[in-house]
């Protein structure tokens, strides 16, 4: 049964091409916008340049609306009667979600990979560490928020819950410190929102918790992000998915 699912997914999945393409391609122009340039490249960020920052935060945001999209097709499978074929196996409420997780993050490497290799030909500069460690961060917590598209999908019965889900990725980047540089009050209520954590986290290898306005992040923050965003996303998603099954 779990071979089987995960198949029909990768499926349906690839026949998106067009979602495929903004959510591998809109990072990397994002990235060749503003990261891509002489300044971004001469100034200077933790063991690297602000290139590879700017690198590293599209990538994430590619993936983690890559995976978002992903978890939010729960509510299209909703509408088609996938639920009541759950309801019928053996397969667990945490399996199902699991599942969907790691086939959103095969997907999410699409848009890391990408960025990665336009930033290493355009002048992001890094230590070898940061590379490797960054790229791999990008992709294990873009996760986390395929159990929050799962949550806005099952919580909705349309498939504007795809997009609201993904959508809502734009203002969480804002609000996160991924498209611009906050500072003040802003940043502080900033390490609040669900991006901060898991960006901040795949930058750290970079810049070792320092940002742009010389403040700096204890390692400890952004991991207390991720792990409390996870904790309510999953909550919510066991829940909701157990309602679901429930009845039908």
């Amino acid at each position: 049964m779990n071979a089987t699912f995960t198949l029909l997914e990768m499926r349906r999945i690839t026949r998106d091409w067009a979602g495929m393409f903004f959510t591998a391609v809109l990072p990397a122009f994002f990235y060749l916008i503003f990261g891509a340039t002489v300044d971004a490249k001469d100034a200077t960020i933790g063991n690297g340049n602000v290139a590879m920052y700017v690198m590293i935060s599209m990538a994430a945001y590619g993936a983690v609306t890559a995976t978002t999209s992903i978890g939010g097709n729960a509510a299209v499978e909703r509408q088609q009667g996938w639920g009541r074929q759950l309801g019928l196996t053996p397969l667990a409420d945490s399996s199902y979600i699991a599942m969907k997780a790691l086939i959103a993050m095969t997907v999410a490497a699409v848009p890391i990979l990408l960025t990665f290799a336009l930033g290493a030909a355009t002048g992001a500069r890094g230590s070898a560490q940061a590379w490797a460690l960054s790229a791999v961060l990008c992709l294990v917590g873009s996760a986390v928020f395929a159990v929050y598209g799962l949550l806005v999908g099952t919580a909705f019965r349309s498939e504007a819950a795809v997009g609201a889900a993904s959508g809502t990725m734009v203002i969480f980047a804002f609000l996160g410190n991924l498209f611009i540089p906050l500072s003040g009050a802003l940043l502080t209520f900033a390490k609040f929102t669900p991006l901060y954590g898991y960006a901040a986290l795949a930058r750290f290898p970079l810049t070792e918790g320092y940002l742009p306005d010389g403040s700096q992040d204890p390692l400890w923050l952004p991991i207390v992000n991720v792990l409390a965003w996870l904790a309510i996303f999953g909550a919510g998603a066991v829940l909701l998915v157990r309602r679901g099954r429930e009845r039908q």
